[in-house]
């Protein structure tokens, strides 16, 4: 039998995991590590690669976030044909091992430009993940209320840079070079590129169809998406939520250690009340969500995410920084997995993994974009602290956006999708 959940009842808590589930979660981890330790390290690199944050350098730093934006976007818009060739399953794999490639390349970059391109070739893996990894998981849940796997497996992202920013702030602190975690990254990859692209047993089958699908057939798909309006408020929404999480997530080590002058202990463990919080929220929220409650928990977590990080700039000591740290991590915790599950349920006569691919195409420019702009702002004002007022400014609108959209929607409109079938040749008319 495919490795497919049980269908439960709306009152069932119980979850089902497989093989392909735990794929999916050392995915995310050692995802979220790569993208994490080039900020945890970032001081240290600069002043390696010269240039200083200290002295000017916060835009170059922010512009690193950018090596993997345009990669990401362009295997993002093409990773639906490689789905539709080698399957979500193979993709998913490679996708895994280019993104370790690149890391690894990074650990020898002898100079910024080599490092910005090294960057680029993980990005390359990293938006097929972003593109895929979702809908994968979808596909495994279908019947069994998906937006709380989804909501649990990106829970994994977080513990990702949870352990990633603890233990490589620790090994920076006690002088193991930034080339080294970076090369250990690296080879965790090949765990889950092992557990993708092993042989399927018997048991334990992917559910998906291999057969390849007409180019024009997914361009439709795109085009029918595309021409919803309703489809640009949930992208509008995807490309702020990611800003602000990830800017967040970028630069909370880097502020600690310049505004607190202090180690990248600190400044690690500082990131690491961000992603507790982020694991709190998203497998807590993942748990207990009911599917119907989404736009609910979106509305209410953003609102409450911008009072909590209009905070951070005006909070002078690090142990409450630390602490304000935390609770934004719960408040920004479900609005990347959650926004894209909700779209599917307000769309459900469209494509859903096109659906996912096209929000994640609006996530991953509004990481680069806001991080930019953090390291921009701080690089003119010479300090991150007003920077930072972005991040709940990009809240603001998410909350804005989905409680305009919660509003209009009557219960009805929320519909339990049922599975699409299989699309072959030729294209739809």
């Amino acid at each position: 039998m495919p490795q497919t959940s049980t269908p439960s009842t709306p009152s069932s808590r119980r979850m089902h995991f497989g093989r392909y589930d735990y794929a999916a979660f050392s995915a995310f981890l050692v995802y979220a590590a790569g993208s994490l330790a080039i900020p945890i390290a970032l001081v240290n690199i600069a002043d390696d690669l010269h240039f200083p944050l200290a002295e000017g350098g916060l835009s170059a730093g922010g512009l690193l976030s950018f090596a993997r934006t345009i990669p990401m976007i362009l295997t993002m818009l093409i990773c639906g044909f490689l789905a539709g060739h080698l399957g979500k399953r193979k993709s998913l794999g490679l996708s895994v091992a280019v993104m370790s490639l690149g890391i690894f390349l990074c650990a020898f970059a002898p100079q910024y430009a080599l490092l910005f391109l090294a960057l680029a070739i993980a990005g390359l893996g990293e938006g097929i993940i972003e593109g895929l990894a979702t809908p994968f998981i979808q596909n495994l849940h279908e019947h069994d209320q998906p937006g709380r796997y989804i909501n649990f497996a990106h829970g994994f992202w977080s513990v990702g840079v949870f352990f990633t920013v603890t233990i490589a702030g620790l090994l920076l602190t006690l002088g193991v070079h930034w080339r080294i975690i970076l090369a250990f990254i690296a080879l965790l990859g090949l765990i889950p590129t092992a557990l993708f692209l092993l042989p399927q047993t018997h048991k334990n089958p992917y559910p998906e169809s291999t057969e390849p699908y007409h180019p024009k057939t997914i361009i439709n798909h795109a085009k029918r998406i595309v021409k919803v309006p309703r489809f640009w408020l949930y992208f509008a929404a995807m490309f702020l939520a990611g800003g602000g999480e990830f800017g967040l997530t970028f630069w909370a080590a880097s502020y600690i250690q310049l505004n607190f002058t202090t180690t990248a202990l600190a400044g690690g463990l500082g990131t690491t009340c961000f992603a507790g919080g982020m694991i709190l929220g998203r497998t807590g929220f993942g748990f207990y969500l009911k599917q119907h409650q989404l736009p609910n928990l979106i509305t209410i977590t953003a609102a409450l995410a911008v009072i909590i990080t209009l905070l951070l700039p005006y909070t002078n000591s690090l142990l409450p920084f630390m602490l304000v740290l935390f609770f934004a991590g719960i408040a920004a915790a479900p609005h990347w997995p959650s926004i894209q599950s909700y779209a599917t349920d307000r769309l459900p006569h469209l494509n859903t993994t096109m659906i996912f691919i096209l929000l994640s195409c609006a996530g991953i420019p509004g990481c680069g974009t806001v991080t930019y702009l953090i390291g921009y702002i701080g690089s003119l004002t010479g300090s991150l602290h007003t920077a930072f007022l972005i991040i709940p400014l990009c809240f603001l609108i998410v909350t804005l956006l989905i409680g305009i959209d919660w509003l209009f929607l009557s219960p009805k409109d929320l519909t339990h999708r049922t599975p699409e079938p299989q699309i072959k040749n030729p294209p739809l008319a």
